[in-house]
């Protein structure tokens, strides 16, 4: 699972053409949680540093044990603590995952993306949704000019207030770019970008 870029997001937003398609999420603050779903069973899930937690991810309630795929199935999201601030629900979660004992009742799963999966953002969401995932609060645009005024609402705590944000992610809405970009062998090579304070 790699990490985000965060360096300089406004370069990052130069290097795209002013009409890209665009989303917008939550940049949550907890671990970081891959799940594997065999023939639409639940397998096993790791952290970012490879640690198998699939015994404590199994008791999250929004986790869903079975889900309408029949194949290999690879998803990516973020297991954080409700009612918390950022930095709060990091530790309560670590915490979670590192102890042998304790139920993680204050806890949810928020999923936002299929690994080596074949479809836009906007796409990807909704499939997660229809499979049983918890998705986060997303927004969708047309304008990297626009990037300023969704920053700004989320830090006035107008947008994703009820998660604990310590930041927002742009991602390109475009399988198609994301994979070129990814492919690419130049600097402009990211299709995600998190924006902090």
């Amino acid at each position: 699972m790699p990490k985000l870029a965060k360096e300089n997001y406004k370069k990052f937003l130069e290097s795209l053409l002013t009409k890209t398609r665009l989303s917008i999420q939550p940049k949550i603050d907890g671990c970081a949680i891959a799940i594997r779903y065999i023939d639409g069973k639940f397998n096993k899930a790791i952290t970012k540093k490879g640690f198998d937690v699939s015994s404590k991810i199994k008791q999250i309630k929004n986790v869903p044990d079975c889900i309408p795929i029949k194949r290999d199935f690879q998803i990516r999201g973020e297991l954080y603590a409700t009612n918390q601030i950022a930095g709060i629900s990091q530790r309560i979660t670590r915490k979670y995952l590192n102890d042998k004992k304790g139920i993680g009742e204050s806890l949810r799963f928020c999923c936002f993306q299929i690994l080596n999966g074949r479809l836009n953002q906007y796409e990807t969401l909704n499939y997660l949704k229809k499979c049983g995932f918890s998705t986060p609060d997303s927004y969708f645009t047309n304008h990297t000019s626009e990037i300023q005024i969704y920053k700004k609402n989320w830090l006035e705590k107008k947008i994703f207030a009820k998660y604990p944000t310590n930041g927002i992610v742009i991602k390109i809405n475009s399988r198609k770019l994301q994979l070129l970009r990814e492919k690419s062998l130049s600097q402009n090579n990211e299709w995600q970008y998190a924006i902090e304070k």
